[in-house]
């Protein structure tokens, strides 16, 4: 079974239990990057950092799941990492789509969006896809040219 790394900020420590749960009862591996407490002030952005350095260093063998009050800003700083495609999903088709078309690796959501049954339900089925050469395979590689040209990586 795959390895899933997760994170919350202080918005979505619920979602992020409930979620971690699920998923340990469907047999996957879960590693808690945080945060762990409606109290903890920490900033998503230093959530979303630990989470992609975990999936990079696991040389993209781990998939991420990240969830903050709306998802939005989770995604926005999980895509300044290099391999990683981050996608806010609060409907199964999107989800299906983050993976078949877009070869995604970490899902975001919101707790302030969606509901935790819901939120099972794509989480179960992003999970249970893999990206196969396809037609959006040139989008993807588009995808990677890009952001080599504009990734700078700092020390």
């Amino acid at each position: 079974m795959r390895t899933i790394v997760i994170g919350c900020d202080n918005a979505a420590v619920h979602l992020k239990n409930e979620l971690m749960k699920f998923m340990e009862q469907k047999g996957y591996t879960v590693e808690n990057m945080g945060c762990d407490s409606e109290k903890d002030d920490i900033y998503y952005p230093y959530i979303a950092k630990k989470a992609c350095q975990e999936i990079i260093d696991s040389g993209y063998e781990k998939r991420g799941v990240l969830i903050c009050g709306t998802g939005l800003g989770m995604a926005m700083t999980a895509n300044k990492f290099p391999g990683i495609r981050a996608g806010v999903c609060h409907d199964i088709f999107s989800a299906e789509r983050l993976i078949l078309s877009n070869d995604g690796n970490v899902l975001c959501m919101g707790e302030r969006v969606i509901g935790v049954e819901l939120a099972k339900c794509i989480l179960e089925r992003w999970l249970s896809l893999e990206f196969k050469d396809s037609p959006s395979t040139p989008k993807v590689e588009a995808i990677k040219e890009i952001e080599s040209e504009n990734l700078i990586e700092c020390g």
